[in-house]
């Protein structure tokens, strides 16, 4: 008994000191505050967030910037033809640098590369004659002359390899043709244009009658397709030299490079395949029996489609990549040779050499959109996404310019 009641006092006591220190802290509230104005004021973001509760989120948060440039597909727009460019030209191809520059060559027909502006003015005539010692090649003593084909530029349009069907003045004598056999012919050259300079500024060794260009996209490696030697050469842009030469087959032409950079299709045009060249091993499969002597390439973005014209059927195709089977099959005109395809990838351009006319293809109905006249034999084709106009090199002696643009009367 005398234990309970000394535990209830205790219990009183305890009570009371716990209800005094209360007292006092609610009577004294200065106190912490003055304790912390005397440390260092945290960043303005900071200061304002309660120590005692979870910073709150607010709605200044920075959002994603509104979109109020969408283009329309361009399959609801039509082509439109904005002008013809004439000259002292006979182009084989052209080429948009992507840098406002447009790069046309003129193969030994003129022997130059002639370069226009996105005002379609001609703002240099670059002529392919050079003196091969001067750029590292001693095995030549005298100037030569060259011939361009096509060209490809870097991604960031500072720089265009272009390929030359072969070299003309002295040390030269073997130099193959159209319709070639592998033999011992002439060897050629691929030259790297300044686009700043708007003059040749490296010329590199390559196989014989080079023919097509492309380059992967972190711009490390340019291919360019032989058309008399039968092979692929594989070009490294730091150290401007040929590092690989990898055969593949009688006329090998166009050629598509994937995404990644990690493999190049190449048309092998004097057959029915198309090689599958690994850029990092340089190993080569196939897909095989795509048609009648593939001539041009072009992948779809996302590269799940592949799209050939063949020569010798006169169609474009469109092939499934991962089965190699062609799933569609379109007939634009007589010869379809060149094509390119639109930034939104729902168009495909392509040009009609013996029908003297350019198509538009819609790349989901694979049906013809337009189809509309140019001058005769329309052979090169580049597409500029900035302006969405499609340049058509014909080797009569002009280029087309068409702007996609809105129908008449609105969409």
């Amino acid at each position: 008994m005398q234990m309970q009641i000394r535990l209830f006092g205790a219990a009183i006591l305890l009570f009371v000191l716990i209800a005094a220190f209360r007292g006092a802290v609610a009577t004294a509230p200065t106190t912490t505050t003055a304790s912390l104005e005397s440390l260092e004021p945290l960043p303005t973001t900071q200061a304002a967030i309660s120590s005692t509760e979870p910073p709150t989120t607010t709605t200044t948060t920075t959002a994603p910037p509104t979109t109020t440039t969408t283009r329309p597909p361009t399959t609801d727009l039509q082509l439109e033809k904005v002008t013809t460019i004439f000259g002292d030209i006979s182009p084989k191809s052209v080429v948009a640098s992507g840098d406002g520059l447009f790069f046309a060559q003129n193969m030994m027909y003129r022997h130059t590369i002639t370069v226009y502006n996105d005002d379609y003015e001609l703002v240099a005539t670059i002529p392919d004659a050079v003196s091969l010692a001067e750029y590292g090649h001693g095995d030549y003593e005298n100037d030569h002359q060259g011939s361009p084909v096509e060209a490809v530029p870097t991604s960031d349009g500072q720089y265009v390899y272009v390929s030359n069907y072969q070299m003309y003045g002295e040390d030269y004598g073997r130099a193959g043709g159209d319709s070639c056999d592998l033999t011992d012919w002439d060897n050629s050259f691929v030259y790297r244009v300044s686009a700043d300079r708007l003059e040749i500024d490296q010329v590199i060794a390559v196989g014989a009658v080079p023919k097509f260009l492309a380059i992967t996209p972190d711009d490390s490696l340019v291919l360019t397709t032989n058309w008399c030697s039968f092979d692929l050469s594989v070009i490294d842009t730091e150290s401007a030299t040929e590092v690989s030469r990898v055969h593949l087959g009688r006329h090998p032409r166009g050629i598509a490079v994937t995404e990644d950079g990690g493999t190049a299709y190449v048309a092998i045009m004097g057959g029915r395949d198309i090689a599958m060249v690994d850029l990092e091993t340089f190993e080569v499969d196939w897909l095989e029996n795509i048609g009648a002597n593939p001539r041009h390439l072009v992948l779809a973005p996302g590269g799940e489609v592949l799209y050939a014209t063949l020569n010798g059927e006169g169609t474009v195709v469109a092939i499934d990549v991962a089965t190699g089977a062609v799933t569609e099959r379109i007939s634009s005109g007589a010869s379809p040779r060149s094509m390119t395809i639109s930034d939104d990838g729902r168009s495909l351009y392509v040009v009609n050499y013996n029908s003297d006319t350019v198509s538009k293809i819609d790349t989901e109905t694979y049906t013809v959109l337009q189809t509309l006249d140019v001058p005769h034999r329309p052979i090169g084709i580049t597409y500029d996404g900035a302006g969405r106009e499609v340049w058509v090199a014909s080797y009569s002696g002009a280029i087309t310019v068409f702007r996609e643009a809105e129908p008449a009367g609105g969409s």
